[in-house]
This record gives structure tokens, C-alpha cells and sequence, in this order.
């Protein structure tokens, strides 16, 4: 049962992040999002402008989401050390698209032929 208690820990722990929308490091994102633009438009202030209207638009919707895809979507947004609001929220909505496809007879292309 002592060997347990890590685990037990750690996963209550899981569950309470995925309750709230997480607290993102936006920085490394946008000083490489504006160092790698391609467009003159594109700074690290509109980066950050962009991450912050997400971050709004997140805390607002957050609860629509299942926690088990927003505990998805987090871990998918904060990978490679460049955390984004914009991919956490783009990544949930895919997330609560695919559950509105609607069911496939498992062809492969039965949803091109629709």
C-alpha cells in the first residue's frame, strides 16, 4: 500500500491541473515564433497579444472541454519547451470536432465520398 501512495499522489495532482486552465510560459514561444517569421507583421508583441486572447477565450471555455482532453491537449501544448495557448485551444477544439464526425462504416475515404 506504501508503494502506492506515489502514484495515488502524483495522479490527484494530474487531475487538479486539468481543472484549471495551466499557467503557460509564453515567452520562448513568441521570441521564436518572431525570429522565424516570415511575415514583417509577425512580432513577439503580436505573438503575445494572439496567446493572450487564447489564454481569455481558454479560461471562458474551459469547463466545455472533457478533462480528460484538456489533460490531453496541455501535455500536447507544452512539449518541446515552447508552451502556446494558441495550440492548447486550437488542439481542443480538433479535439471536440472529431466527436461531432460522424461515424465512419470503416472504408477507407467514407468520409471523402460524403
Amino acid at each position: 500500500m506504501a508503494a502506492l501512495l506515489p502514484v495515488l499522489l502524483a495522479s490527484s495532482h494530474l487531475l487538479l491541473v486539468a481543472d484549471r486552465v495551466p499557467q503557460l510560459n509564453i515567452e520562448p514561444s513568441c521570441a521564436a515564433a518572431a525570429h522565424a517569421a516570415v511575415s514583417l507583421n509577425r512580432t513577439e508583441d503580436n505573438c503575445k497579444q494572439e496567446e493572450y486572447t487564447a489564454r481569455t477565450k481558454l479560461t471562458q471555455e474551459w469547463d466545455k472541454y472533457g478533462s480528460k482532453e484538456r489533460a490531453h491537449c496541455t501535455e500536447l501544448s507544452t512539449l518541446g519547451g515552447l508552451p502556446s495557448y494558441v495550440e492548447l485551444l486550437t488542439c481542443l477544439e480538433m479535439e471536440q470536432a472529431t466527436k461531432n464526425l460522424p461515424a465512419s462504416n470503416g472504408k477507407a475515404g467514407d468520409l471523402l465520398m460524403r
